[in-house]
């Protein structure tokens, strides 16, 4: 699980300033829309990316009511942006692989805004399919450790269609087909288990290690895409030094 727990850890970090920046609702909010629109309902029942949405939303503290609104402009029954579902590729320093999925409703600006965000910290923008075929696209839940035993926990996510579930210092991370990742986390709530990150994401197939100066300037990356408003998830195939780690903290 190389990287995993470096990149829960940024996640955390950003997360928590995203909130501060009133940004979070924003992601939130035009997931929630999406969600409702591409699944065909504003049901979150039978809409198993909505109903992630929305319990990401509540985790968020987001008002019912800004739910509510989310979900009927994305089923068209409140008239509101129309947002388009985008994935950008590209490479970071140290020929560093770099997928960003983004919502937005102006494609020029936004790609604009993120080509300049490479150019700016020592990479560039690629093409479609530049780096997509590095990574494969998989169901990621993270458990912490004291959540449950690891023979207990690999038995419910095995038996609910996990593939498999590695380990580090700071928790397990079990795979899944994107097929059955609602099916895997609904198993692990139902047996008490509350994750603490879940998304269907690209997973790198190998790591670039970065050191010194590259790896500064792929953290300033990461973490500048991070924060763009439009942008929803990033997956970068590097791994970099703990003591790099600590220093940016």
């Amino acid at each position: 699980m190389s990287g995993h727990s470096k990149w829960h850890s940024i996640k955390h970090k950003k997360g928590a300033l995203d909130a501060k920046r009133g940004k979070l609702f924003t992601k939130l909010i035009k997931e929630i829309s999406i969600a409702a629109r591409t699944g065909g309902t504003g049901d979150p029942n039978q809409n198993p990316r909505l109903r992630k949405a929305v319990n990401d939303a509540k985790a968020g503290n987001m008002p019912n009511d800004t739910i509510d609104r989310a979900i009927k402009r994305g089923t068209g029954e409140l008239e509101g942006v129309h947002y388009d579902e985008i994935s950008y590729e590209g490479y970071g320093p140290g020929g560093a692989a770099v997928i960003i999925n983004a919502l937005t409703d102006n494609r020029n600006r936004t790609v604009s805004e993120l080509r300049h965000m490479f150019s700016k910290n020592g990479g560039n923008l690629g093409e479609s399919g530049s780096v997509a075929w590095m990574f494969s696209k998989k169901g990621s839940i993270i458990v912490e450790l004291n959540a449950k035993s690891e023979d207990d926990l690999l038995e419910i996510a095995l038996e609910a269609g996990a593939e498999d579930m590695q380990s580090d210092d700071d928790g397990y991370q079990i795979i899944t087909a994107p097929e059955d990742f609602h099916a895997v986390l609904e198993a692990l709530k139902k047996a008490g288990i509350e994750p603490s990150s879940a998304e269907i994401t690209m997973i790198p197939q190998n790591y670039v290690h970065l050191a010194g100066r590259e790896a500064d300037q792929m953290l300033k990356l990461y973490e500048a895409l991070d924060d763009h408003e439009d942008v929803q998830s990033v997956s970068a195939n590097f791994d970099i030094d703990t003591a790099t780690m600590e220093q940016q903290a």
